[in-house]
């Protein structure tokens, strides 16, 4: 007898229910606290907006030196 025979498929299927991502949202507020969450989500969106800004500049930075040699 193999997993999904088992009813390993619907263990799988099954793992995030809706009160799933409740309880982990309840034990986030709990340990870090209502006061820190916004804070914590502002640091967090600084820091993929300056990634974001860093990838971009990394593109635009490899696209000039093939169009250089695009138009020798």
């Amino acid at each position: 007898m193999n997993r999904t025979e088992a009813g390993g498929s619907a263990v799988i299927r099954n793992a995030l229910e809706p009160w799933h991502l409740l309880i982990v949202a309840l034990v986030v507020i709990f340990l870090f606290g209502s006061k820190r969450l916004p804070d914590a989500a502002r640091s967090m969106g600084k820091s993929l907006r300056i990634l974001k800004s860093e990838t971009r500049a990394l593109k635009e930075e490899n696209e000039e030196p093939s169009e250089q040699t695009h138009n020798k």
